[in-house]
């Protein structure tokens, strides 16, 4: 293997592995390291409610606290893919996220992250984050970005019988 593609190999892996630390981060409720994968001046948009904005590293670990009305949570990272070029790179993820409230009620999203990342001194930081959802169940209520989706092509229709 060529060294560009080893470098590439690296970058990715290194990408996946933040992204992984965010999940645990969020579901262990360590804050300060959330926040430390993301650059300085991030801008986070978890969904159009003002209150799911954030802008800045400082921000964004403040914002996350609303995180505490939940007991425990499970973020399930999938489906990585990454593009890399020289110190800047984009990446989707797909995630599954469990929520259990106090009264023992829980909540689950279906979605998924788009990221822009930097290469800093300290290795690959989040600056631009964006999170989407495909389905949730009834117990999950936020308004999340909706997740990109083709409509279907002029004049189609499902097969008699299925719905």
């Amino acid at each position: 293997m060529e060294e560009g593609a080893l470098c590439a190999l690296a970058d990715r892996v290194a990408i996946g592995e933040v992204l992984a630390a965010y999940c645990r981060g969020l579901d262990r409720m360590d804050l300060d390291a959330v926040a430390a994968l993301f650059t300085e001046d991030c801008a986070v948009s978890f969904g159009s409610h003002p209150a799911l904005q954030s802008a800045g590293r400082e921000a964004l670990r403040r914002d996350l606290e609303r995180l505490w009305r939940f007991r425990r949570t499970a973020h399930h990272l999938s489906n990585l893919e990454v593009r890399a070029a020289g110190d800047s790179a984009e990446a989707v993820s797909y995630v599954m996220a469990w929520h259990e409230r106090p009264d023992g009620s829980t909540a689950t999203l279906f979605g998924g992250y788009e990221d822009m990342l930097r290469r800093e001194a300290g290795g690959w930081r989040i600056a631009r984050r964006r999170q989407f959802m495909n389905g949730a169940d009834a117990g999950f209520a936020a308004p999340i970005h909706p997740a990109p989706r083709r409509g279907p092509p002029p004049g189609w229709a499902p097969p008699p019988g299925l719905r």
